[in-house]
């Protein structure tokens, strides 16, 4: 039997690596639904109404992938969508020991919560949406690193 999985995150923005953990995600679960995660501590570039439409560009060839937004907690996300699996991508050992805890902790809060960790290609582990970011502020060359929606929308922003 397979499942639905969440694979929550911040996208900001989405990035060929999180499109090569979202790939992998389909092929061990029938629904995996990209959570674009609400945080009032974080001031992202991208609204979440961006975020998703950027992601829905992204993964629409993609079947059984779902993209929507949560606030609060993830555990609460998980039990409104009636789901037991959170994806979480690991690019690096520095990653894991944060996931991790993580996983730990919304095992404590939904003990039925498991997490499954995926790992990207090998020539996809050094993105991150952070330095993407920065790449993108300073002028330089970001295409082969996101979608081309996704350039282009960066390229707008720092316009």
């Amino acid at each position: 039997m397979r499942h639905t999985a969440i694979y929550p995150g911040s996208f900001d923005p989405v990035t060929n690596g999180h499109l090569d953990v979202i790939a992998r995600a389909t092929r061990l679960f029938d629904r995996v639904i990209v959570a674009v995660a609400h945080n009032d501590l974080k001031k992202p570039l991208f609204s979440s109404e961006e975020r998703m439409s950027l992601l829905r560009h992204a993964t629409r060839e993609m079947p059984g992938v779902e993209v929507t937004s949560f606030g609060g907690l993830l555990v609460d996300f998980a039990r409104q969508n009636n789901t037991t699996v959170v994806v979480r991508g690991l690019r690096a050992i520095s990653d894991f020991e944060f996931e991790f805890q993580m996983a730990l902790m919304n095992r404590k809060l939904h003990s039925d919560l498991e997490t499954c960790f995926l790992t990207p290609k090998e020539e996809l582990t050094y993105l991150s949406s952070r330095i993407i970011k920065e790449i993108a502020r300073l002028g330089g060359q970001i295409d082969t690193f996101v979608p081309p929606q996704v350039a282009h929308a960066l390229r707008a922003k720092f316009a």
